[in-house]
């Protein structure tokens, strides 16, 4: 940079993931960037904190899908990174602080008390309470505030309301970031793109299911934010076929149930009961496993959680990357997975239920070590050891729930998957199952060690989710309750689903009850969009891939072999790769879910070692490191330190 030119980094992303960056920079300035100038530039459509998906101007009947205890965007000792700690609260902390007037909000971070609802909903948040997105937007817009607060003086940061659609410049010299309808770009010494979820363009199946539905005048809504979709079309009493029971199912249902005018009561028995409005559609909904995601586990574990990673640690990710050639997912990673997963398993089984094994811990832990993944010998063990079938860990039996099951008919069907679900509650709210909790405990481990191999793995983040990530109990209480109503129906196993050109309608078959179809005139997919790059509906990763930055196979495709559809990047920063075979760019990072770095979430669990805290706080270290070795030296008396009323501009 020439020596009058002020050092600019520009974020295009302000959700999550760019509060997050913030933060870490924030705490690593002191060490690496003190006295030093340097403009931070936060480029977003959306308000500063929450983004697009967390922004407070969306249905007060979403929640967020983690308990206010469970969601922090601090750092903790649990954290590998080379930056400081800087404590902070997490959302539940975050509440109680705001109930006792120790946090004061501002109307421009995130909603004043006053805002409607939200004082309400602050009062009522328990530890353990699933918080409204609306909240979570209020407190993720906290976080903002006080990241900028805590900023050294010298460094200003510039908000810009808009959309950035292409990144220029050398590699060895200054970027130009150009945002949509400005005559000029920002300059910038370095870029971060973090813009979160992104849309997608339709891949040929929904292209054509959507021309079918042109033709015919019936409705299709291809995979998008639930929270964003245009509902409308869907008419009372109409059968819709959803395709998909994860969690963006789960919102469809609220918002075409409780969203029409729907009211949920408990019967004398105590069961939820569903009141309809007369507004509702009737769902018909299935998936490949024809059932929704497990529950949230609705106890905290007790005594010593399990000691992971074990068998799919550093030591081991340290092998697999030293292997000569590609990685294939299912041969060289999965096995290890296994194994860690049911280490976890074992280990509380032994330890918290030891009644229910024949054998001690410390032979067992010996042989099973010894074992290979997936071996007959590791079989015979587990046997031998843990007499009752429900107490051994079947990964397979879990991710195909429904194999080789058939009912009589459609009825019998629902019967059976209320059953299901209602078994999985009990399950997931029982101790005496703690074992389910250290291996979602493990999962998180497992993911965390996956961010260092990339975004590999033919089902890995649907199967992380269908675990680790469902519901919270109380929605498939609500699931429950409109299954007897008959305003939710199930399609079982198996789902596919036609386009029959001669009738004009969508047809729905599943395994689970052979020879039924269903005719219906609306389909949903609930389901997010493909993190595709190549075919992203945003323009500047478009720009990136056709400039020449690499994308790497994303974990959905590589069953189908598709087209690469993630951002390629240097897992050690961030530092965006491309395809000609240079080092990394080093001027250009990247840091999210359209990276094959991704993580399970911007904010995380406290004290989980959390892959996004640390990506972050290496990124903002490398920034940082990079602007100090290329400015002059620090001031040597610094500024005052700036109010949090004065520490930003917005450039509207």
């Amino acid at each position: 940079m020439s020596p009058a030119a002020r050092p600019s980094v520009v974020i295009v992303g302000a959700g999550p993931r760019g509060t997050g960056l913030l933060e870490r920079m924030a705490a690593n300035a002191p060490e690496l960037y003190a006295g030093r100038p340097l403009d931070l530039h936060l480029v977003d459509p959306y308000p500063p904190g929450g983004g697009r998906v967390w922004r407070h101007d969306q249905s007060p009947l979403l929640w967020m899908n983690s308990t206010a205890e469970d969601v922090t965007m601090f750092t903790d000792a649990s954290v590998e990174q080379a930056g400081p700690v800087r404590p902070g609260p997490s959302l539940a902390q975050w509440a109680e602080a705001v109930r006792t007037g120790e946090i004061r909000l501002r109307p421009e971070a995130g909603g004043a008390p006053a805002a409607p609802g939200l004082a309400d909903a602050i009062a009522a948040l328990g530890p353990r309470d699933f918080p409204g997105r609306r909240l979570g937007s209020a407190y993720l817009a906290w976080v903002y505030e006080r990241s900028v607060a805590a900023l050294p003086p010298g460094i200003a940061v510039h908000e810009h309301r808009g959309t950035a659609v292409r990144v220029t410049g050398p590699r060895d010299g200054r970027q130009e970031v150009w945002l949509r309808g400005r005559p000029t770009p920002l300059a910038a010494d370095l870029v971060v793109l973090a813009q979160g979820h992104l849309e997608s363009e339709l891949p040929q199946e929904q292209r054509e299911l959507g021309d079918f539905a042109a033709r015919h005048g019936l409705t299709y809504l291809p995979p998008a934010f639930t929270a964003d979709a245009d509902l409308s079309a869907l008419r009372p009493g109409e059968p819709v076929i959803v395709r998909g029971f994860g969690l963006a199912f789960i919102d469809l249902m609220v918002l075409l149930t409780e969203g029409r005018g729907g009211t949920y009561a408990h019967a004398a028995d105590g069961a939820l009961t569903y009141r309809p409005s007369g507004r509702e559609p009737v769902l018909h909904v299935g998936s490949r496993r024809g059932v929704p995601y497990h529950s949230k586990i609705g106890y905290e574990l007790d005594g010593e959680r399990p000691p992971v990673p074990r068998f799919f640690g550093p030591e081991q990710v340290d092998a697999l990357l030293a292997r000569p050639g590609e990685l294939d997912f299912g041969r060289d990673v999965w096995p290890l997975i296994d194994k860690e997963l049911g280490f976890a398993h074992y280990h509380r089984l032994f330890a918290a239920h030891p009644g229910r094994t024949l054998m001690n811990w410390p032979d067992f832990e010996e042989k099973y070590a010894a074992a290979d993944p997936g071996s007959a010998a590791l079989g015979a063990l587990v046997s031998a050891a843990v007499p009752d079938p429900a107490d051994r860990l079947d990964l397979d039996a879990l991710d195909h729930p429904l194999a080789g099951v058939r009912y009589r008919d459609g009825e019998a069907l629902q019967e059976g998957l209320r059953g299901y679900i209602e078994a999985d509650l009990a399950r997931r709210h029982d101790p005496a199952h703690s074992p389910d909790l250290a291996v979602f405990l493990a999962l998180l481990s497992v993911y965390g060690q996956l961010t260092r191999i990339g975004d590999r793995g033919p089902w890995w983040h649907g199967f992380f989710s269908y675990l680790a990530s469902g519901p919270p109990g109380p929605r498939l209480r609500q699931l429950l309750a409109l299954s007897r109503a008959g305003v939710v129906r199930f399609l079982g196993a198996g789902t596919t689903v036609t386009a029959d050109e001669r009738r004009g309608v969508f047809r729905a078959r599943g395994a689970s009850v052979p020879g039924a179809a269903l005719e219906a005139r609306a389909l949903v997919e609930a389901r997010l969009p493909e993190p595709a790059v190549a075919h992203s509906r945003d323009a500047l990763l478009r720009a990136l891939h056709a400039d020449g930055a690499a994308a790497a196979p994303s974990v959905e495709l590589l069953t189908g072999g598709g087209d690469p559809q993630l951002l390629a990047v240097d897992p050690a920063d961030g530092r965006i790769l491309d395809r000609s075979g240079h080092p990394p760019h080093p001027r250009r990072f990247a840091l999210g879910p359209h990276t094959d770095a991704r993580s399970a979430g911007a904010f995380a669990r406290p004290r989980t070692n959390a892959p996004a805290f640390r990506q972050n706080d290496a990124t903002a270290r490398a920034l940082l490191t990079f602007l100090r070795d290329r400015t002059a030296p620090p001031l040597p008396v610094p500024a005052p330190a700036p109010t949090p009323e004065d520490s930003h501009a917005a450039d509207q």
